[in-house]
């Protein structure tokens, strides 16, 4: 009896039909960038260990695979300290991070403000489960080189306009500004050292609503109700001390904006990356409980590299919970034409026949004919096969009588 063989934990394989589905979805999303000026780039997917481990991924930086340095011996592995002493190298697990490096090994060839497309897979090593992969795509634009929200709304407008594109029209961006959340921080009276810890806890906000928020404020030390009630005079329009006007002044240029999708403020909104500097958003969707993309102004991370302060801003769609939304039109791709090829029919004819369909602009395939002709047309039509045609001895491509499957 055959033993089951899966893809490791967390991995997937796609059949052709899922396979295409995916890469039209992808087209429309790279199509809709490449119209607003964006430009794809290709990075490694492997990087230097202390790279992605130099305190730029936030927690992600936990989930990165390693990859082990050549030659160690067992002995080695034994007497090896911390884990950068095993390993030299890591997978990618986001494109901020490699985004970061590529400007900072290739500015001279880039413009003074660069426009990139990065969308390629990552890996995390996430505990698989419902929804959550160890491999997945992203999709992201990010803008480095402006400073102002030019860049901001930028990003908005080609990515609502990648979403309408895939006929998502309901979603809506949720914004907020990291320094907003500082401010809220300080005036709270939240101590610095509790201060990461606060933020994860206001943003579980949708999960356990604002008492259970206010409860877990509470048990970490923190006066909970102060900085809901802080937060909220911020969402009604009031500044409390310290915050600079100016912040809030961005933030409602962003709102005032027409980038082609709804923006909501939500000064609640936190985003789990620490190295967010400035405005940050989160794209939902009224009808789904997770969010489908996010992203921010990480103004710090790239001048790590490169030695001098870089502004920038990305927002990353996410695909493997935006593909199962899409529902493309029918057509987008060529009719295929199957071949039903008669045991008789010498090779080197069918050949020649699908060389010459081929070369007039059709997509074909070969099938050998069997006695079960209804059933092989059913699998040829789920594999993308719209039409067929048979192949006796002495036929050719101008000959041959083509008929739709169904």
């Amino acid at each position: 009896m055959a033993t089951q063989v899966h893809p490791p934990r967390g991995m997937r394989d796609f059949l052709p039909v899922e396979k295409r589905r995916r890469e039209r979805v992808l087209r429309v999303i790279r199509d809709a960038y490449e119209d607003h000026g964006f430009e794809e780039i290709e990075t490694p997917v492997v990087e230097d260990a202390d790279r992605l481990h130099a305190g730029l991924g936030g927690d992600n930086e936990k989930l990165a695979f390693a990859i082990m340095r050549r030659g160690l011996s067992a002995e080695d592995l034994r007497g090896a300290g911390a884990p950068l002493e095993l390993a030299d190298l890591g997978l990618r697990f986001d494109l901020t991070v490699p985004l970061a490096r590529f400007i900072a090994t290739n500015r001279a060839a880039l413009p003074p403000v660069f426009r990139a497309i990065q969308i390629a897979p990552v890996w995390r090593a996430e505990r698989p489960q419902r929804g959550r992969f160890r491999q997945f795509m992203q999709c992201d634009i990010d803008i480095a080189g402006e400073p102002g929200i030019v860049a901001e709304l930028e990003l908005l407008a080609a990515t609502a306009d990648a979403l309408t594109r895939l006929g998502i029209p309901d979603a809506f961006v949720r914004v907020n500004d990291r320094r907003i959340l500082a401010a809220a921080l300080e005036h709270a009276g939240v101590p610095e050292e509790l201060r990461d810890a606060a933020l994860i806890t206001v943003d579980k906000l949708d999960k356990i609503a604002r008492d259970g928020v206010v409860a877990e404020l509470a048990e970490r030390g923190i006066d909970g109700e102060r900085l809901m009630a802080t937060l909220e005079e911020i969402r009604d329009g009031r500044v409390p001390e310290g915050l600079d006007a100016a912040v809030l002044d961005d933030v409602r240029s962003l709102l005032d904006a027409s980038v082609g999708i709804r923006l909501e403020f939500d000064p609640t909104l936190v985003r789990g990356m620490g190295y967010y500097t400035g405005p940050i958003f989160e794209i939902a969707h009224p009808d789904l409980p997770f969010s489908i993309g996010g992203g921010g102004r990480y103004d710090g991370m790239i001048g790590r590299f490169l030695g001098q302060d870089m502004p920038a801003v990305g927002i990353s769609l996410g695909f493997e919970r935006l593909v199962d939304l899409v529902e493309l039109p029918a057509g987008g791709a060529r009719e295929a034409i199957a071949l039903l090829v008669d045991k008789q029919t010498p090779p080197a004819e069918a050949l020649a026949i699908k060389r010459d369909l081929v070369a007039a602009g059709h997509t074909v395939r070969m099938q050998r004919r069997t006695k079960n002709v209804t059933g092989l047309l059913e699998q040829l039509a789920a594999s993308g096969a719209t039409q067929f045609a048979f192949v006796r001895p002495g036929d050719a491509a101008a000959t041959l009588e083509v008929k739709p499957i169904g």
